[in-house]
């Protein structure tokens, strides 16, 4: 990556998930190592990879020249948008001429809200787990991809057990989805957080710190940097497809319509 690398990048989906085209400015465009072309914002709508939650796409423009973003990266709060020019011989340094310039932004809005319904399908098992009565189960990872999401959680069950609760939990988490409830997300003093999630939050988020905290409803909530819906309905419903428990860990699979 280029040295004297720019400030960190503002993530404007943290304030507001359901913008899909903006406006920034223009802080940085050169090609990466790996030869593909990247470009740098002081601001981005554009969700990077992480989290267990898949990249946005689509388009940064300005005037005749438009940059596909094929991928999405966070390093050390710098926002990597990597992608390719259209019809431009040598666009990264026509457009390197024109730093501070303004340029649009817009997500692919039908990637996007997937990728979001995905997630939050996945801290709904987190509120569906306790609820069936395994409140045991430590969330530790999720991976909200199209090609197999799961959640993965730290402690087991009983084997015997097993069909009966994916029954159970499958059941539970579409009667939420029926019902409705408000998903809100927002930051908080480290303590205000700590009690929205139950009293207790990971060790990775340092005290003192204002996490992003994710709630279902009045369900305790969890951190979260990733998309969400506004409202549980929108997940449409969900299907458990397989529960795996074994060396102190329990795997949750599942699908949503596409």
């Amino acid at each position: 990556m280029e040295q004297n690398l720019p400030p960190a990048t503002k993530l404007e989906y943290f304030d507001n998930m359901s913008k899909l085209h903006t406006t920034a400015t223009l802080l940085s465009s050169f090609r990466g190592e790996d030869g593909r072309d990247v470009i740098i914002l002081d601001s981005s709508i554009f969700h990077p990879q992480g989290g267990g939650q898949p990249a946005d796409t689509g388009f940064i423009s300005r005037s005749n020249l438009k940059f596909v973003v094929q991928d999405v990266r966070s390093k050390d709060q710098i926002v990597f948008h990597f992608g390719f020019f259209e019809n431009s011989g040598d666009g990264v340094s026509n457009l390197k001429l024109e730093k501070g310039a303004e340029v649009s932004l817009s997500v692919d809005e039908q990637r996007r809200m997937l990728n979001t319904r995905l997630h939050s399908a996945g801290h709904l098992l987190d509120v569906c787990i306790a609820n069936i009565g395994w409140g045991h189960l430590k969330p530790t990872k999720g991976y909200h991809f199209p090609d197999g999401p799961f959640v993965e959680y730290q402690g087991t069950v009983s084997q015997n057990e097993l069909q009966i609760k994916q029954k159970e939990l499958e059941a539970e988490a579409n009667n939420l989805i029926s019902k409705g409830d408000k998903v809100s997300v927002s930051t908080f003093p480290y303590e205000e957080a700590r009690q929205l999630c139950g009293g207790s939050i990971p060790d990775y988020i340092p005290k003192g710190s204002t996490p992003r905290i994710v709630k279902f409803g009045e369900n305790p909530g969890c951190p979260c940097g990733g998309t969400h819906v506004s409202d549980v309905s929108e997940i449409k419903s969900l299907k458990v497809s397989q529960i795996r428990t074994k060396k102190g860990m329990t795997k949750v699979f599942y699908n949503i319509p596409f």
